[in-house]
This record gives C-alpha cells, sequence and structure tokens, in this order.
C-alpha cells in the first residue's frame, strides 16, 4: 500500500476552539464525518503532539499532515500489551514494530510512532518518535473491515528496523505515554464534540422540505443539539483556558446526549439521512470501554458522596 500523496501545507490553528468550528463546519457542508478527521484531525495532532517538541521540530513539520501510531494488532492501545520497541543506535533509534488503526496514516508526511525505550520494575516506559513516511523499514497495509468515515483512511503500520535520529524522539524520554497519549483521548473527545455537532445539524437539515407528522420529536433535537452546541462550546473553551480536567462531566454527558439524538433521528429519519446516522455510530463507539469507565466513574463517585 503506497496511500494517497501527503496533504498540501497548511497553517496551524490558532487555538482548540478553531480546530473545532473547522470540524463542525466542514461536517455540516459535507454530511462527512470523515471530513473533520482529515482537516481537523492534523491541526488537533499538531497542537497536542508538537508542543512537546522543540523550536525546530515545530518549524520543520509546521503545515504539514502528522498522525499518531499508538495502538498495535489484537491488543489496542493498552500500555502494558504494547510491544513496539526503540533500541538505541550510534546514530539515533531502530524502532521495530507494527501499529494498526492509524488514523490518516496513508496521507500523512510523518508518523508520531510510540515505542518502548525503557523498562522500570516491570513497567514500560514509552517515548514519541517522529517517523518520516519515506523511511526505510515502514509500510503500510489496509486495515480491512470499517468503512465508514470516509474520506479518512486508517493503516496497518509496520516498522522493520527503522533507522531515526535522536532529534526524531518527541519530548523527554519515556514519558510520552502518561504525558502525551492518555490526555490525547479527552483532548481529542472534546474537540470532536464539534464535528459530532455539525453531523447533528447536517442530520437536521435532511428534513427540510419533507412531509413530517413528528414535528415535536423534531422539535425535541433541535432543542437539543442548541444544549449540546453550549455544552460543547465550553469543554472546548475549558481546553483554550488550561481549565478541562481528564473525566469531564460535561464531555461525558455530552457523549450520552448524542447518542440518544442519533436514537431519536433515527427513529423519525428520512432513507438520505441513513449514511450520517451510521458514521455517528461509528463515531460514538469508538474507545467505548474507556467512555464507558468514564461514566461509571460519576456514578461511583456519586455514590460515595451520599455516604
Amino acid at each position: 500500500m503506497t496511500g494517497p500523496d501527503p496533504l498540501p501545507s497548511v497553517d496551524p490553528a490558532a487555538n482548540y476552539t478553531s480546530i473545532a468550528r473547522l470540524k463542525a463546519e466542514l461536517v455540516q457542508q459535507t454530511g462527512l464525518l470523515g471530513m473533520a478527521s482529515v482537516q481537523g484531525g492534523r491541526h488537533l495532532v499538531f497542537r497536542h503532539f508538537l508542543s512537546f517538541g522543540t523550536d525546530a521540530q515545530r518549524a520543520e513539520w509546521s503545515g504539514r499532515a502528522l498522525s499518531v501510531a499508538i495502538s498495535e494488532p489484537n491488543v489496542g492501545a493498552h500500555p502494558k500489551l504494547l510491544t513496539t520497541r526503540a533500541e538505541p543506535t550510534d546514530a539515533g533509534f531502530r524502532i521495530t514494530g507494527q501499529k494498526a488503526w492509524v488514523t490518516n496514516g496513508p496521507s500523512a508526511d510523518a508518523i508520531i510512532v510510540f515505542a518502548i525505550t525503557a523498562e522500570d520494575a516491570g513497567r514500560k516506559r514509552y517515548s514519541a518518535f517522529i517517523v518520516p513516511r519515506d523511511t526505510a523499514g515502514l509500510t503500510m497495509a489496509d486495515m480491512p473491515d470499517f468503512h465508514a468515515l470516509r474520506p479518512s483512511k486508517h493503516c496497518l503500520l509496520t516498522l522493520q528496523g527503522c533507522l531515526v535520529p535522536e532529534t526524531a524522539m518527541l519530548g523527554d524520554p519515556g514519558s510520552a505515554y502518561d504525558r502525551m497519549a492518555l490526555p490525547f483521548r479527552d483532548i481529542e473527545d472534546a474537540v470532536g464534540t464539534f464535528a459530532t455537532l455539525g453531523a447533528l445539524r447536517y442530520a437536521i437539515g435532511l428534513f427540510a422540505g419533507a412531509t413530517l407528522e413528528q414535528t415535536d420529536d423534531l422539535g425535541a433535537i433541535v432543542a437539543l443539539a442548541a444544549v449540546y452546541e453550549a455544552g460543547a462550546a465550553s469543554v472546548v473553551a475549558a481546553l483554550d483556558t488550561g481549565r478541562f480536567r481528564t473525566g469531564d462531566a460535561t464531555l461525558v454527558g455530552l457523549r450520552v446526549l448524542a447518542i440518544d439524538m442519533v436514537s431519536r433521528l433515527r427513529a423519525i429519519a428520512v432513507p438520505a439521512a441513513a449514511e450520517i446516522l451510521a458514521d455517528l455510530d461509528a463515531t460514538l463507539n469508538i474507545a467505548r470501554g474507556p467512555r464507558l469507565a468514564r461514566q461509571t466513574h460519576l456514578g461511583v463517585a456519586a455514590l460515595r458522596a451520599r455516604q
């Protein structure tokens, strides 16, 4: 798999709010949730991961398409189960392993690869490396059985002794999983609320001109979408002002609300809405386990508060 050509260079977004608004606009105009992943995703990756980089790294990769490779075949992103390693050499590091579900990997100029660089009392320590797509030993292959969220594409990434210089390491050695990977899940979810908002608006717009008896049901969805937008705006604003915290209850609630709205839309949907609703289902089911864990944690905390 050679993949499509890398995306053209664009100026980095000024903040998370502008990335979020871009995602909403793209999806509302096209009806393609994958457009938010392709165009908004590259801004998001740069803003979060390159914030840990050096001035030279930011200058080199500013405006270029980057993707992130953490998950591996059959084990997902669980830090205890990942096996990709980066061994030190006289010239830098030699990376060997395989990564799965690399979002937008086929169109990226480089992949930020998470690899084990040390072990401390049985705990694996991860570092992140910027690996250009033309690095010798790097190959990509299609990921089967996932056809939603077009035109975004995912790939299986194989690294067979890929040599990268010391300057390819992003951030402090051994700290990448805790400092970069773990916060990114919530950051991605927070900014992604606007992609969901754009999809909901697009789906609502498909009813224009239709004959519909359940206008009260559609009105409820429109009202809930307004509530959803207000909550999403507050979550992303918290990111930009440094007030956002992992497990944010509003973010958890927005996912629950989105699932409810998709169910309501499906109950009264016009046939043209089938594709966007399927994409919403796919998006809301990504990382379902960790998201449900956040929800469960809120419930447990509420029970303890009464004791």
